[in-house]
C-alpha cells in the first residue's frame, strides 16, 4: 500500500456552482509513481473526479501528468487550474510570484498569478493547431442527437488542438444547447473514429449578460459524458474566435448544462515571441484533503 497526499478540488468555482471535480496528488521530490499506478488510481476514482492530476516540483518548475479513468490525458485544463491555484494560494514562497512554469506533455507553459486582483490563476494553452475536420454537419447533428437546423450555419465547424483535439460546433440557441443529450458510447466511438478528444458546443445566447457565450463540452472518450468547466476546450474555442477575427478581448464564458447556475471560465490572451496565445483562468474550492491509500501500487 502507498499513502499519497490527496485533495479533491472543484475547479472554476468558489463553491456557488458545481465546478469541475479534479483529483490532485502532490509527489515529493524523490517520490515515484508509475504510469500503471497513476492509471489505477484514476480508474478507482471514476465518477468521483473527472481526472486526476499528479504534480511534482523539480527546481523552479512543476511537472504535471493527467489521467482519466480510461487513459492518460495530454493536457487537462481544469486539473491544472485546481492544482496551480491551490499551490499559489497556500505556498507563501509562491504567493508573491507573478509567474511560474509548468511542464506537461505539450511542453513548458507559464502560469500567471492574478489572485490578488481577480482571485484567479491563468494558464497558457499550448499553441493551436487547426486540423482537418472530417465529419459533416449532418453526422455531427446526429451524434449530438440534435436537429441539423440547431447548428448555426453563420459560424464554421472547426477542429482545433489547443491542448486537446477539440471539435467546435456552433449552436443557434441557448435552449438547443441546453437540450443536447448525446449517447455516451456512440459519442465515444465517433471521437475515436475521427481522432477527436472532446466536442465543444457554443451559443451566443447566455443567461448572464456579462458573459459572451454559453458552452458545453462532451468528453466520452475519457470515461464521462460532460465536462462542466473546461480550460483546454474553451482555449481552443478562443483560438477559433481569433482565427475568424471575432475575438473582442478578454471575456467570460458560462459553461455547463445548468440553466441558472453555470460555471464560469475566463479567457484572455498573451503574446509569446510576437504571437498571440490563449490563456484561461479560474479558481478552485477544496472539498476533501487527506491521504489516498493506493493498494498494489508499483
Amino acid at each position: 500500500m502507498k499513502a499519497l497526499r490527496f485533495k479533491k478540488i472543484d475547479a472554476f468555482t468558489k463553491g456557488f456552482s458545481s465546478g469541475n471535480p479534479a483529483g490532485y496528488v502532490f509527489l515529493d521530490k524523490n517520490e515515484h509513481l508509475s504510469e500503471n499506478a497513476m492509471q489505477k488510481m484514476a480508474k478507482e476514482l471514476k465518477g468521483y473526479v473527472n481526472e486526476v492530476g499528479y504534480v511534482q516540483r523539480v527546481g523552479d518548475e512543476f511537472y504535471l501528468k493527467f489521467y482519466s479513468s480510461e487513459c492518460e490525458v495530454d493536457f487537462c485544463g481544469h486539473a491544472t487550474i485546481a492544482i496551480m491555484y491551490d499551490l499559489l494560494v497556500n505556498d507563501k514562497n509562491l504567493r508573491s510570484q507573478e509567474e511560474v512554469f509548468i511542464r506537461v506533455n505539450a511542453g513548458k507553459l507559464p502560469v500567471f498569478n492574478r489572485i490578488a486582483d481577480e482571485d484567479a490563476v491563468y494558464i497558457m494553452a499550448p499553441p493551436p493547431e487547426i486540423l482537418e475536420c472530417r465529419p459533416g454537419r449532418s453526422e455531427i447533428a446526429k451524434i449530438l442527437q440534435a436537429e441539423i437546423t440547431d447548428i448555426d450555419d453563420s459560424r464554421p465547424v472547426k477542429l482545433i488542438n489547443g491542448g486537446l483535439r477539440t471539435l467546435l460546433v456552433p449552436i443557434k440557441t441557448l435552449s438547443a444547447c441546453l437540450n443536447l443529450l448525446p449517447d455516451p458510447e456512440s459519442l465515444r466511438l465517433f471521437c475515436l473514429d475521427n481522432d477527436i478528444d472532446i466536442v465543444h458546443v457554443s451559443t451566443r445566447e447566455t443567461v448572464h449578460p456579462d458573459c459572451e457565450y454559453r458552452t458545453r463540452v462532451f468528453a466520452s472518450k475519457f470515461g464521462y459524458l460532460e465536462d462542466p468547466a473546461t480550460g483546454s476546450g474553451n482555449a481552443a474555442f478562443g483560438y477559433c474566435l481569433m482565427d475568424q477575427g471575432l475575438w473582442n478581448g478578454k471575456m467570460t464564458i458560462e459553461q455547463g448544462p445548468s440553466t441558472s447556475n453555470p460555471n464560469f471560465v475566463k479567457l484572455d490572451r498573451s503574446s509569446v515571441n510576437g504571437k498571440d496565445r490563449m490563456i484561461f483562468g479560474g479558481c478552485g474550492t477544496i472539498r476533501i484533503r487527506g491521504q489516498y491509500c493506493l493498494h498494489d501500487a508499483e
